[in-house]
């Protein structure tokens, strides 16, 4: 899964895609390197971020959404929102799938409206809101912080099927970074087979975090790429079977490697 973030203030790269031209030419470019899925979000969700309207956030991802379906039709297009107003019109415009940071949390109506579409979602654990969900405000956890996480996509997986989504519509993200700690980070992508056995296909992204600068000493989040790829390539041997990535070339050859190791 390729992140394009189509804002200006995302962590690693706002401003990046800001243009539909640009947003275009990283799709064309992410297929030809090996995603399958396109990830598009409108709204940055670093620390402290400040929270857009729909109608702001709609107008940054619908253009890419057509542009993206009409220039690479072969890619699977997410939209990242935790709008349910956001998530109705980009699957309305094309997009396959809804990846909400917050697990359906913050919008009651979001697994409504995946299922009223038939889309796929992305489930994440996550706690708090936009502007404090991938800091460390609500980073407090008793002694097993993976039982934690799991009981907390259970009850999200449990909204989501009484809403009307079908089990092989789902994908559970165990949120690396967002409202932990790097230790927490840590003993969730140790224990990882725990979420696997959930019986739902996991997604993991830690690409460029916080964690990878704190492990490497790479100040810079666009130069973390070989310790996001290290760290996704295990992640693939613990049970993950999607990776949202903002270097694609790097991580594909990664996980690769990593997934032709497994027995």
């Amino acid at each position: 899964m390729a992140i394009c973030n189509v804002t200006p203030d995302s962590f690693s790269d706002g401003g990046v895609h800001d243009t539909l031209e640009r947003a275009l030419q990283f799709a064309a470019a992410a297929w030809r390197d090996g995603a399958t899925i396109f990830d598009i979000g409108g709204e940055s969700t670093r620390p402290g971020a400040t929270p857009v309207s729909v109608d702001q956030e709609l107008s940054r991802v619908i253009p890419v959404i057509e542009a993206v379906r009409a220039r690479v039709p072969d890619l699977i297009v997410s939209v990242d929102t935790v709008k349910a107003g956001v998530a109705r019109a980009a699957l309305q415009a094309g997009a396959h799938a809804v990846n909400d940071v917050s697990g359906g949390r913050l919008d009651a109506a979001m697994f409504d409206v995946a299922a009223q579409h038939r889309a796929g979602m992305v489930v994440m654990h996550s706690r708090g809101g936009v502007a404090d969900m991938a800091s460390l405000a609500h980073a407090s956890y008793g002694a097993d912080v993976v039982a934690q996480v799991c009981d907390a996509l259970t009850t999200q997986v449990n909204r989501a099927r009484a809403a009307g989504l079908t089990d092989e519509a789902l994908v559970l993200d165990p949120g690396i970074g967002f409202s932990k700690s790097s230790a927490h980070s840590l003993a969730l992508l140790r224990e990882l087979p725990r979420v696997v056995s959930l019986g739902f296909p996991v997604l993991v992204g830690a690409s460029r975090k916080r964690l990878i600068g704190e492990l490497t000493g790479v100040a810079k989040p666009a130069e973390r790429v070989i310790g996001s790829a290290v760290l996704h390539a295990y992640a693939v041997q613990r049970g993950a079977r999607i990776i949202r990535t903002h270097d694609v070339a790097a991580t594909r050859e990664a996980v690769a490697v990593a997934f032709a190791l497994l027995p």
